[in-house]
C-alpha cells in the first residue's frame, strides 16, 4: 500500500471512530435502553452480561450520600411555596398544615420508590441500606435543620419515616435484617426509638 493510500485509509478510519464515539455520547437514555433490549434479544450471552453489569451498578449504594441528599432536599423545602399552595383555590380550601404534609411526601417519594424497587428486585440488603440512609437523612433534618420552613413541618418527618419503615418491614421477612434495623434506629435515630421500635 502506498504512503498516500495508507494515510488516506488511516484518516478515514479515525474519522469513522470519532463519529462512533460522538454517536454513543449523543443517544438518549430511551434510545440506549432500546439498543440494549435489541442486543439482549439477539444474544442470551449479552443478556447475562447486561444483567450482571446492572446488578453491580445497583449494588453501589453510598449510605452517606443518601443521607446528605435527603437532608438537602428537605432542607430546601420553601416556605414561600407552602404559602402559595395554601388557602382558597378553585378546588376548595387547603390548609398550610395539609400542604406541608403533601410537600414533604412529594419530596421523599423518589426515595421511597427506590427502596421499594430494591425490594421488588429481591435485593434486600441493598434495600435495607438505602432505607437506613433515607431514615437518617429525615432524622438529621428533624433534629438539625435551621430552615425557616421547619416550624411548619413539625412531626411530619417522623410520620414520613414511619410510613417508609412500615413499607420496608411489610416486605422484609429476614429476622436478621429486622434486628439490624432496630439497632440502627436505637443508635442513629435515638429520639424516634420509642415509637419506631413498636412498629
Amino acid at each position: 500500500m502506498s504512503k498516500i493510500k495508507k494515510s488516506y485509509f488511516c484518516s478515514n478510519f479515525e474519522i469513522m471512530e470519532k463519529k462512533k464515539k460522538s454517536l454513543l455520547n449523543k443517544i438518549t437514555p430511551d434510545e440506549a435502553l432500546e439498543i440494549l433490549t435489541r442486543l439482549a434479544k439477539k444474544n442470551p450471552r449479552i443478556l447475562k452480561d447486561i444483567e450482571k453489569e446492572a446488578e453491580q451498578l445497583l449494588k453501589k449504594i453510598d449510605f452517606q450520600e443518601i443521607v446528605d441528599e435527603v437532608y438537602a432536599v428537605l432542607n430546601g423545602l420553601d416556605v414561600e411555596e407552602l404559602w402559595e399552595r395554601s388557602g382558597s383555590h378553585r378546588d376548595g380550601y387547603s390548609s398550610p398544615e395539609d400542604q406541608a404534609v403533601e410537600m414533604m411526601e412529594e419530596a421523599l417519594e423518589p426515595y421511597n420508590e427506590e427502596v421499594i424497587r430494591y425490594l421488588d428486585l429481591g435485593m434486600h440488603k441493598e434495600a435495607e441500606i438505602y432505607c437506613m440512609g433515607v431514615l437518617k437523612g429525615i432524622y438529621r433534618y428533624d433534629q438539625e435543620s435551621k430552615s425557616d420552613s421547619t416550624n411548619w413541618f413539625v412531626d411530619i418527618p417522623a410520620e414520613c419515616s414511619g410510613y417508609l419503615l412500615d413499607v420496608w418491614k411489610q416486605k422484609t421477612t429476614d429476622r436478621c435484617d429486622l434486628e439490624e434495623m432496630d439497632h440502627f434506629i436505637k443508635t442513629e435515630c435515638g429520639r424516634w426509638s420509642d415509637w419506631a421500635l413498636r412498629k
